[in-house]
């Protein structure tokens, strides 16, 4: 072997002669493609399958195949691929490992999306769950019968089906055939009558993979965009079918298209195909994103719509024969379709106003909608037009035709879904960083201290005994803290004035010198004089003068992004026997010099709580976010704090990595202030939540994330070195908490 190939073999630990012949080429191929990390990945998995007593073949599969799948699916599919692996390892499906890996390049090149390929597997391990063990009804521990001849069917089945289709195939083997073994082999080996038949039944619609070279040659020839197509499966997801977007991977469509029958006429799965990527190229072309931070979802709405209308018009322009098939696709609602005593009818006149912008013929009687029609192609005459320009008009049309009714929870969807246009996600931008379900600490959100007002999260909890996560096991809900009285957080200030006082000779070394001056800023921190006499020459001058006349500061010298994350369970209500005081009082005082602190350097910080009542409910409380300022409203909340329930210490870790990853700084620090071990009422096993926390700090290294334990458990010893390794402090003395934070603050960012 070449050294280099050597050096493979040894990682690989492998001793199957076999895998020893093709060792070499299969490593040369996939070094051609991947990354140092996709390569370590790559061995360590290969490795895995080795040692799962199958024999040599479930490792040939993987090395020959896997460069392969990695390139046809450009996301990272691999620990989908292997956690299917290990749950059919873990039950009498291991035989199927090899025919999996087998045969999953083809199905990859077919479903070349990490979607699609997730949809594919769980259709199987739909499969193996359905039929595992239930064989003539006896609770047996027998493999599936059908499960290794889907898998050597499957590249033969996705050319002719798609996702849909294959899970209702699937599925009717499973319901007529599930207790019989030799029907269910036969069945999912395309051997029996009736399964041709459902096969052919399925086969409907015009398949992504079927025209894909077409549709690339379409945006090339006649649009000049070399964009790629990314496929989304269509097959799940049927509360919300998913909508065509774009954004920075390619362009997403789905990976069928049926023909399709509308008021102009019948249309063809590759001509809806076309006219999802002219809206999508139309937009990319001519649409400029709008600041929507002021706007209601209504006025939102209207506006897609107009612009949506300008970006068809536009291509009907270009290529007139785009405009049969928009009008076939385009809904025609009846005038009268919408009652507005009882139901909110705003979708319904945007729908009406949009087919009038497109169709000369619509015969719409209504006299706003006449005359907003004529508005619209005024504008359109002398050229384009601009995003803004159609922003403007829908707000205007919002203004005119307002009813009461339009609040009404009741809405008219009918004819109303323009099914080739994209989701229009890059139409708007917002002024805070993040959406708007996130920006949590604007203060033009609803109130969310209410744990119930917003949706849980869900997240993974480690299994240390099988070595695997449970998917989806803990439900978190994060919600704004109630607020108390400021003023209380300033006696505790005044309190400790002395400590402050120390601590702003130590804080005021770290405060970094190299100030940066960003000049031309139309907001800023003080006024460019020369930039402003400039502009004022200009305007006496009768010029247009530049408005960007003031300038802002930035450091250089020091980039870092705190999350303070408290644990506020009941045990934080304890007594200290020295002064009285319980540990919630001593954490808040020291949690505030520590604010104190940050704030005076300058570093952007966050503070957060969290507790657990079992799995079920683990609340997250933010108290300050990134954007906010140390302020009374920061001072109401910390103020405002109380303990209660249980401590499931890697759920609040992962939810708080959320916030902190998404920070630009070049250091990512996570302080987490706990008084114990991490339990809840529901894990009896007290080694399991701390093996879960380990892994989650095991997961906020690998995304850049640096977490420290300040434990306040004169017992930590036993436990908080098993998670945070040697990231962590235990503070015995607690009366010495308030003066111990800061300074621990200060040596870990100096």
């Amino acid at each position: 072997m070449h050294p280099q190939v050597q050096t493979y073999w040894y990682e690989l630990e492998c001793g199957f002669k076999p895998v020893a012949e093709v060792f070499e080429e299969c490593v040369f191929e996939a070094l051609a493609t991947f990354s140092r990390a996709q390569m370590k990945a790559y061995l360590d998995a290969a490795r895995a399958l080795g040692k799962l007593g199958r024999g040599p073949e479930p490792m040939l599969a993987f090395l020959e195949g896997w460069p392969g799948v990695a390139a046809a699916v450009k996301e990272d599919a691999l620990p989908a691929v292997m956690a299917f692996v290990r749950a059919m390892q873990k039950s009498p499906n291991g035989p199927a490992i090899a025919p999996f890996l087998q045969t999953l390049p083809a199905v990859a090149r077919r479903q070349p999306s990490l979607a699609q390929l997730q949809g594919y597997i769980d259709i199987a391990r739909d499969l193996m769950a359905r039929t595992t063990g239930s064989i003539h009804g006896f609770q047996q521990t027998l493999p599936s019968p059908g499960l290794p001849e889907l898998f050597a069917q499957a590249p033969h089945l996705l050319d002719l089906l798609s996702l849909r289709g294959l899970g209702n195939w699937v599925d009717y083997g499973i319901r007529n055939h599930g207790d019989h073994p030799e029907r269910q082999v036969e069945y999912f080996r395309l051997v029996s009558p009736d399964s041709r038949a459902v096969m052919q039944r399925e086969r409907r619609g015009t398949l992504f993979h079927d025209v894909e070279r077409q549709l690339d040659l379409y945006l090339r020839a006649l649009w000049n965009d070399p964009e790629t197509l990314v496929p989304y499966a269509t097959a799940f997801d049927e509360l919300r079918q998913p909508v065509p977007y774009f954004d920075k991977l390619g362009m997403r469509v789905p990976d069928v298209f049926d023909d399709a029958t509308g008021p102009g006429g019948r249309v063809s799965g590759i001509d809806r195909y076309r006219a999802v990527l002219a809206h999508m190229v139309g937009h990319r072309r001519w649409s400029a994103a709008q600041v929507a931070d002021n706007w209601s979802p209504f006025q939102r709405m209207a506006v897609e719509f107009f612009e949506d209308a300008r970006i068809d018009t536009l291509l009907m322009r270009e290529y007139p024969g785009l405009g049969r098939i928009f009008l076939s696709l385009h809904p025609k609602p009846a005038e009268d379709a919408c009652d507005p005593e009882t139901t909110s009818c705003l979708r319904h006149r945007l729908a009406m106003l949009s087919r009038a912008f497109l169709d000369p013929g619509h015969g719409y009687r209504d006299e706003a909608l006449n005359d907003f029609v004529a508005r619209f192609h005024e504008a359109l005459e002398t050229g384009p037009s601009s995003t803004a320009a159609m922003a403007a008009l829908a707000l205007a049309y919002v203004a005119r035709t307002r009813r009461a009714s339009d609040q009404f929870a009741r809405i008219h969807f009918d004819d109303t879904v323009v099914n080739y246009r994209d989701d229009n996600r890059q139409l708007w931008k917002f002024i805070e960083a993040g959406d708007e379900e996130e920006a949590f600490d604007e203060p033009r959100q609803l109130d969310r201290s209410d744990p119930q007002g917003l949706p849980p999260r869900h997240y993974p909890e480690w299994d240390y005994r099988s070595q695997d996560y449970r998917p989806d096991w803990v439900s978190v809900y994060e919600g704004l803290h109630p607020s108390g009285k400021p003023e209380k957080i300033d006696q505790l200030m005044a309190k400790h004035a002395a400590l402050a006082q120390r601590l702003k000779r130590l804080l005021d070394l770290l405060k970094p010198q190299d100030k940066v001056r960003i000049r031309y800023q139309e907001e800023g921190a003080e006024l460019d004089l020369d930039i402003a006499l400039r502009s004022l020459i200009d305007f006496k001058c009768g010029a247009m003068p530049d408005p960007r006349i003031n300038m802002s500061h930035r450091t250089s010298g020091r980039d870092i992004a705190v999350l303070l994350l408290l644990d506020l369970s009941a045990s934080l209500n304890e007594k200290l026997p020295s002064n009285g005081q319980t540990i919630l009082e001593l954490s808040r005082e020291a949690v505030s010099l520590l604010a104190w602190a940050i704030d005076r350097v300058g570093d952007p910080f966050a503070i957060a709580g969290f507790h657990s009542d079992t799995r079920h409910q683990v609340r997250y409380q933010h108290i300050k976010g990134f954007s906010e300022s140390w302020g009374d409203d920061v001072k109401a909340r910390l103020a405002a704090m109380a303990a209660g329930w249980s401590t499931r210490m890697g759920a609040a870790m992962r939810h708080a990595s959320h916030y902190l990853e998404a920070q630009r700084a070049d250091k990512k620090l996570m302080l987490i202030l706990t008084d114990g071990r991490p339990s809840d009422v529901d894990s009896p096993d007290e080694r399991q939540l701390v093996e879960d926390a380990r892994q989650a700090a095991r997961e906020l290294d690998q995304r850049g994330i640096f977490p420290y334990c300040i434990s306040l458990d004169p017992c930590a010893d036993d436990y908080v070195a098993d998670i945070f390794g040697k990231r962590h402090v235990v503070i015995d003395r607690l009366e010495r908490l308030p003066s111990k934070l800061p300074e621990l603050f200060v040596a870990l960012t100096r």
